[in-house]
């Protein structure tokens, strides 16, 4: 994208504005970040090594999950597209954020209600074909005795 339009608001002389503190905002936003991160080490490890599955701390991992992907979005947002800039393309990517982010829970909430939830199902792909008696056997009933195949001909 091009640069936006360059406009210098005040003096040389004058300071720059400090934005009023606010608890959802500096430090206290980056140590909930830096806890949900450290949250999800336990929670990504814990089904998988104790080999129960609760839907309890499958709905954590999950909440947690999409908490920490709406975070990283929002930041490449506040990075990359400032409210001084392109005010409109802020508003829009912030309200289409938050719109997925919504539409992810309310389809993980579907999946761990109605399905098997998001463990076991990492469990079922990380499995799947170690029980499949054909999986890396060649099908060798179309062969002759030669190698070579049966329904062929010169």
């Amino acid at each position: 994208m091009p640069p936006g339009p360059q406009v210098i608001d005040g003096g040389v002389n004058e300071p720059a504005p400090v934005p009023p503190p606010s608890p959802i905002h500096g430090s206290y936003h980056w140590s909930f970040e830096r806890l949900v991160s450290i949250g999800l080490i336990p929670l990504t490890i814990a089904p998988f090594a104790a080999g129960s599955i609760s839907p309890a701390i499958d709905a954590s991992l999950v909440f947690l999950l999409i908490i920490h992907s709406h975070m990283g979005f929002q930041s490449c947002i506040t990075d990359y597209f400032s409210v001084r800039k392109h005010p409109g393309l802020r508003k829009f990517f912030d309200w289409t954020l938050n719109i997925a982010t919504l539409l992810v829970m309310w389809g993980f909430y579907e999946f761990e209600t109605n399905d098997v939830g998001l463990t076991q199902m990492i469990k079922r792909v990380w499995h799947a074909g170690h029980n499949d008696a054909t999986v890396g056997k060649a099908d060798l009933s179309g062969l002759g005795h030669d190698g070579k195949l049966k329904h062929l001909t010169n």
